[in-house]
């Protein structure tokens, strides 16, 4: 069957929490990376065509209706397909595991009788190299250099056209399990799964996980299925988060701002370690912890804004040109070049992470506190050093405020946190609190535009930045100082188009890329936030409502969202947007406060 790749937002996400799937709303798996989150897709479609990889099953009639649910509080995926003769419920699921990772899919007849067929394409090394298939172990075996995965199902299938086909029948009540499973092919593969006890299994995972959320207010389901997000592109062996399941799903449709988000940014650990621990995910949130304290040990010179996900540090960027992209946005990219940025913001999200850490209950060591020092010890050396900020620049580096804001952060925390552990300060404290003073004054004087009465992007600038409104967030200034008021209602004014918020223009030129992108979803959230903040609150709730409205039926949204078009934009889904969307609903339910770390 010749397809082409769904809207982004047309996709549910599977994950065993060390890798996952994106699935369409006609039941074809377009992006599947093995073992890793990181790893070659074998499934790449969704950046090409047909030929790069992908798994499908559809009837031999007309479809008359698709409908598809998470089941429960699970990621666990059911999509029902109606015909004129009958009814299915294609059942798609990933078990949390340990070394062999499987994509199980079961077809189950729901009414009448149905003819399926289905559609197998392998291509390892993102959609490139056609590997060698011959049945073996009970199944049929596919293996190329590193990679090999075997396919076992009570179904024959065939060979056609470098194309793995079955035509089946599928009646009521009529269960036909297909599992793919990956394995190194210098071993033997695994024993085979039961797909029925699989799933038994991955479902009672799923509900136990999200049984733990405490978060009594209203809009939970949303905050549940944001946390089920979360959980999902979390690696579980390390704790860490990775920002998206997928690369160089565009920013702007035909652009060249594509990226790969499939690492654990710093910026992120600190947010959702905070928002876990909240919401009552203490494991999990000392899982993360644990990940950033043995990512960023080492110097803090060399200290990267982000990593793999078992703290890998070389993350070379490169392009796959025989991927077409995305509705052709070229080019698409592996790796992440920001990953040699220097971003001073993100000292002052680990410093905040260590106090919030701290100071709900998850104990510290010598270690920890020999790392905040190192880590202060150079900031105090290089905080006025301009940077490429908050949002990954590549036109120059500049002395953005919301970085300065954040090294302000650094020594705030650093001090608190010495005041509240057993581990003497000793002579840094002071010296920590003429920094903290320095500055303080340094960004009110130069990062605020009398003129504009707000906040600009960088000194000097009369560009405004939506990572302000994070300022009362983190405790730089209150809401009630009318700079922050200014701030706030500037960037409403200026940013927001079609009710969604910019993180800043792009025709000016800062991040010395060509093109446009759609509005910022995570900074939509802030400016809900914000407008809570300074009282203005029955307009916070109709943005956040607003910005519900926007995910796709399954609760999942990704990165920016374009007003014109009324679709999602970038990679999907992601994590950022969905950890923003949980905290404004605890701060507009009154479950969570500003700033952080007052609470």
């Amino acid at each position: 069957m010749n397809r082409h790749p769904a809207k982004i937002e047309d996709y549910g996400f599977l994950s065993d929490t060390q890798t996952g799937a994106l699935v369409s709303r006609d039941g074809c798996v377009d992006w599947l990376c093995f073992p890793r989150f990181d790893s070659p897709a074998c499934f790449a479609s969704l950046l090409g065509d047909n030929k790069n990889g992908h798994w499908s099953f559809y009837p031999g009639e007309k479809v008359e209706r698709v409908r598809r649910r998470y089941r429960d509080d699970t990621l666990i995926l059911e999509t029902e397909i109606e015909t004129e003769g009958g009814a299915v419920r294609l059942i798609d699921f990933m078990p949390p595991r340990g070394k062999n990772p499987d994509l199980i899919r079961i077809i189950e007849g729901v009414r009448g009788q149905v003819r399926m067929q289905m559609d197998l394409i392998i291509r390892f090394d993102y959609g490139q190299t056609i590997p060698w298939v011959r049945q073996a172990h009970d199944g049929l075996e596919v293996i190329a250099g590193p990679n090999g995965l075997i396919l076992r199902t009570p179904i024959e299938t065939r060979g056609k056209d470098l194309t793995t086909v079955a035509e089946f029948s599928v009646g009521q009540g009529d269960r036909v399990p297909f599992v793919l499973t990956w394995f190194a092919p210098h071993e033997e593969p695994p024993r085979a799964v039961n797909p029925d006890h699989a799933l038994r299994d991955t479902e009672k995972f799923w509900s136990e996980w999200a049984g733990q959320c405490r978060h009594p207010g209203p809009w939970k389901e949303a905050v549940v299925r944001s946390l089920l997000t979360l959980k999902g592109l979390t690696y579980g062996p390390t704790g860490g988060l990775v920002a998206a399941l997928t690369t160089s799903l565009p920013e702007e449709i035909g652009g060249v701002r594509n990226w790969d988000y499939r690492y654990c940014w710093l910026r992120d650990a600190t947010f959702t370690l905070i928002t876990l621990m909240r919401v009552g995910y203490r494991e999990e949130a000392k899982s993360w912890r644990d990940w950033l304290l043995r990512a960023i040990a080492g110097s803090a010179a060399q200290m990267q804004i982000m990593y793999g996900v078992h703290g890998e540090r070389w993350i070379p960027e490169h392009e796959i040109p025989w991927l077409a992209g995305y509705e052709n946005s070229k080019p698409v990219r592996v790796g992440n070049a920001a990953s040699n940025q220097f971003q001073l913001d993100v000292f002052g999200e680990v410093l905040l992470a260590m106090y919030e850490s701290s100071v709900s209950g998850l104990p510290a060591d010598e270690w920890d506190w020999r790392l905040q020092v190192e880590l202060m010890r150079f900031l105090e050396s290089n905080w006025n050093e301009p940077d490429e900020g908050i949002w990954e620049v590549r036109g120059g580096r500049k002395h953005f405020t919301h970085s300065k804001m954040m090294a302000w952060v650094a020594f705030d925390r650093a001090i608190k946190l010495s005041e509240t552990c057993e581990h003497s300060a000793g002579r840094h404290i002071e010296r920590w609190k003429i920094m903290r003073e320095r500055i303080h004054r340094e960004v009110c004087e130069k990062g605020y535009n009398s003129k504009k009465k707000a906040f600009t992007q960088f000194y000097g600038s009369d560009a405004l930045d939506a990572s302000l409104l994070m300022m009362p967030r983190v405790g730089f200034l209150p809401p009630s100082d009318e700079r922050v008021r200014g701030t706030i209602e500037a960037i409403q004014r200026e940013l927001v188009q079609d009710g969604l918020v910019l993180r800043y223009r792009p025709e000016q030129g800062v991040d010395g890329l060509p093109g446009r992108e759609g509005t910022f979803l995570p900074c939509s959230f802030w400016l809900a936030n914000g407008l809570h903040s300074i009282g203005r609150t029955e307009e916070a709730k109709e943005l956040f409502e607003r910005l519900l409205a926007l995910r796709n039926d399954l609760g999942l949204l990704s990165e920016e969202y374009d007003p014109i078009a009324k679709r999602q934009l970038g990679n999907f889904p992601q994590a950022f947007t969905h950890l923003a969307l949980v905290n404004c609903a605890r701060i507009l339910s009154g479950d969570e406060k500003f700033p952080y770390g007052y609470t």
